[in-house]
């Protein structure tokens, strides 16, 4: 679990961008974070990272947008308006994460995947300790421009232990960013899986 002060939309976007460059065909990343957390800003960095050169828009009304012309495929879902597992299983879009040509983002992931996605209480919104809080990386620090530490930070509660509506996809980055001010988000991010 890695841990990431962002204190602008633009280091948020830079820090979707570093990603993207990073992605790998199959990946699917779950974002949990009230409105207003930067989610879809996010998701714009990742689609400047892949190559992506157009405008990329948040798909709450349209519930999937998907974004060609990068190096790698972009699909974004947006399940907000999808409240129950019932509801996003009518909506067919668990194909989406069985594609593996491309990279799925899913906001608001945690409506499809339960709490294996964010948890309550959260532990992928720590509690840090003033120490602790010196070892969180910032964007623009180290090489690559981000770099993060795990070290005082909480384990993960094995989403195994908990039934979930749909299991995991094999390549999945879990993503919780919370609100500390206006500008300042805390973005804890975790690979599980391949």
């Amino acid at each position: 679990m890695a841990t990431c002060i962002s204190r602008s939309p633009e280091e948020t976007t830079a820090l979707g961008e570093h990603w993207g460059r990073e992605a790998r065909p199959g990946w699917v990343l779950g974002l949990s974070g009230e409105l207003g957390a930067g989610k879809t800003q996010l998701v714009k960095g990742l689609a400047r990272g892949l190559g992506f050169p157009g405008r990329v828009h948040s798909p709450t009304f349209a519930l999937v947008n998907t974004y060609a012309g990068g190096r790698l495929p972009l699909v974004h879902l947006d399940l907000y308006r999808l409240e129950t597992a019932a509801e996003i299983a009518a909506a067919g879009l668990e194909e989406f994460l069985r594609d593996g040509s491309g990279v799925t983002v899913i906001e608001w992931a945690e409506r499809w995947f339960g709490s294996a996605a964010a948890r309550e209480p959260n532990p992928l919104t720590p509690s840090l300790s003033p120490s602790d809080e010196e070892r969180v990386a910032k964007p623009g620090e180290g090489s690559g421009g981000f770099t993060a530490s795990g070290r005082g930070l909480p384990k993960a509660v094995d989403p195994s232990a908990e039934p979930n509506p749909l299991e995991l996809p094999a390549h999945w980055r879990q993503v919780q960013i919370e609100i500390l001010s206006e500008t300042e988000r805390r973005i804890v991010y975790e690979d599980l899986g391949a």
